[in-house]
């Protein structure tokens, strides 16, 4: 089947349910929703058999859904109409949430059914956790199934009832009052989490709040901050406090390490453990070091703790050593730390010098096995570091990016080294140069990555440290002693580094690929004027 996907911008969940129509054999194309025009125009080109709008905040033209079947993936329960869905659904406090695939109308979210999915609400839930896991997951079953329903001519969907539609989100809705209880604050925060961010004051700054925790039961005035730790300040609430990650100003900026945006008015507040983005639990004979950055950016800072912690496990007497992503694994280095530094240029050169080093503790690993436990998307350098581990393990679902050049970067975390070795140069050649996302099952398939796991996040990193216990790593460890040796012989890995370095060099400070741009346009989320020339090429094939 022909079917197009409108979508406001090619995200985690547009990718996947454009991996998992192709993989089923239909011919898929992507235009972006930049306008009603553009919109009409891409239906006029590519006359599909069905439009899927998998991420849609614009109302689909009258032309499109008259003329041919279009289904929205709203994510909210069958009779949830508006455009806060998942907003709503946090600051209630629900149990069961759910998505719905509609057959677009003149009224929003008001079409027929073709099918939906409920799901738990896990306990503090942020909306781009739901959003990421669940909603994602329900809205690739929920095309597949529309795919299938549509070529069945004697399907019908059914008709909605009354429904109940909701406003979108106010400003007032976003208030957050740090004198009230800790639960409503890591509520009203987690409801806004990814964009807008809850409204507040801290330090006599109005700003929007993100990546809030729980925190102990501590005196002090509420809204005042009483300790930081690896980039968190613990704020006072109403019955106790919480730990803010995340901060930017309100009415613009940068959505910063709290601790880092504060500066100045958080300098002589005392360090205090409590928030913890890098850890290590070790399991029988595996170590585990875990770590969890915001969004999968990772700082200068960052990446010398997890370096750190990499050091200490390899120090330990166990035989495997797992390396664990948390939500998202890992996007590379940090944009936004970047975008917001007095010379970006110098720190993205300090960011990338401090990303290698982490990778580097990984590829020359060569006392114990190192297993890679990739539970959340990753990109460009974050790929690569997974990839310079001994054995590579996904979560079923997960997409991964392994390409730099749509951020006008080269690379480095010597991916010259470890992606050619895995899949060959004319295959790394391609992923680099396409730009196109790859799904689990086409990484296992390439030999990027070496085995997929199903189920919940909590049961694949079981599985994960259960697979490394089983590992033969003193035979996998010899192996990878001889390898090592081999190839430091044919081309040492610090020729690697400086090589991919001098390329990044005038990416960075000469700007030669557009990175500059590419930079703020990531961080500011500018919307895109057109379809990037990636996605363009693709549709002209399918169009063919």
């Amino acid at each position: 089947m022909r079917v197009l996907l409108l979508c406001s911008a090619f995200n985690g969940l547009s990718q996947r349910v454009w991996l998992e129509l192709r993989r089923a054999g239909h011919d898929v194309t992507v235009e972006l929703a930049i306008s009603d025009e553009v919109m009409v125009e891409a239906v006029e080109l590519v006359s599909p058999d069905l439009v899927i709008c998998p991420f849609l905040k614009e109302r689909v033209p009258d032309r499109v859904w008259r003329e041919f079947r279009t289904i929205v993936i709203h994510p909210g329960p069958p009779g949830d109409r508006g455009p806060s869905s998942l907003d709503w659904a946090i600051t209630d406090g629900v149990a069961e949430w759910g998505v719905t695939a509609l057959q677009a109308v003149a009224e929003m979210d008001a079409g027929p059914v073709w099918g939906f999915r409920l799901f738990s609400v896990p306990e503090d839930a942020r909306k781009s956790e739901l959003y990421n896991g669940p909603v994602a997951d329900a809205a690739v079953s929920l095309a597949l199934e529309v795919v299938g329903k549509a070529g069945d001519q004697g399907f019908v969907p059914a008709v909605q009832g009354a429904g109940r539609a909701r406003r979108a989100m106010r400003h007032a809705d976003r208030e957050v009052s740090w004198a009230e209880s800790t639960e409503v604050v890591v509520r009203r925060v987690a409801a806004a989490d990814g964009a807008p961010g809850g409204r507040a004051e801290l330090c006599g700054l109005g700003v929007r709040v993100f990546d809030v925790r729980r925190g102990p039961v501590v005196r002090g005035v509420p809204g005042s901050v009483v300790a930081r730790c690896e980039g968190a300040v613990l704020v006072c609430t109403g019955d106790g406090s919480v730990w803010v990650g995340q901060l930017r100003l309100e009415g613009g900026g940068v959505k910063l390490p709290a601790s880092l945006l504060l500066g100045d008015l958080v300098a002589d507040v005392p360090e205090r453990m409590g928030f913890v983005e890098v850890a290590y639990e070790r399991v029988g004979a595996v170590g585990v070091v875990g770590f969890d950055f915001y969004n999968g950016a990772m700082s200068a800072d960052q990446c010398r703790r997890l370096a750190s912690a990499l050091r200490y496990a390899v120090a330990q007497d166990t035989r495997v050593v797992v390396l664990r992503g948390g939500e998202v694994f890992s996007n590379g280095i940090h944009l936004n730390v970047i975008e917001a530094a007095p010379y970006p240029e110098l720190e993205a050169w300090v960011n990338i010098n401090a990303m290698n080093a982490v990778c580097r503790e990984v590829v020359e690993c060569t006392s114990q096995a190192v297993v890679a436990s990739v539970g959340g998307n990753a990109g460009a350098g974050g790929v690569m570091l997974a990839l310079g581990a001994d054995r590579v393990v996904v979560r079923e679902g997960v997409v991964l990016n392994p390409h730099y050049a749509s951020m006008g970067l080269f690379g480095s975390e010597f991916w010259t080294y470890v992606l050619p070795r895995r899949v060959g140069a004319g295959v790394a050649g391609a992923l680099t140069g396409d730009c196109l996302p790859v799904g689990a099952v086409e990484a296992l398939g390439l030999g990027l990555v070496d085995r997929v796991v199903g189920g919940s996040r909590v049961g694949f990193e079981e599985s994960v440290v259960e697979f490394a216990g089983s590992l033969d790593a003193g035979a996998l460890v010899r192996e990878k002693r001889v390898v090592r040796e081999r190839d430091e012989r044919r081309k040492p890995l610090e020729a690697y580094r400086v090589e991919e370095l001098a390329e990044m060099s005038r990416d960075m400070f000469d700007d030669r690929r557009g990175f500059a741009a590419a930079r703020r346009a990531f961080v500011g989320k500018e919307r895109a004027l057109v379809t990037p020339p990636h996605l363009a090429v693709h549709r002209a094939l399918v169009s063919r």
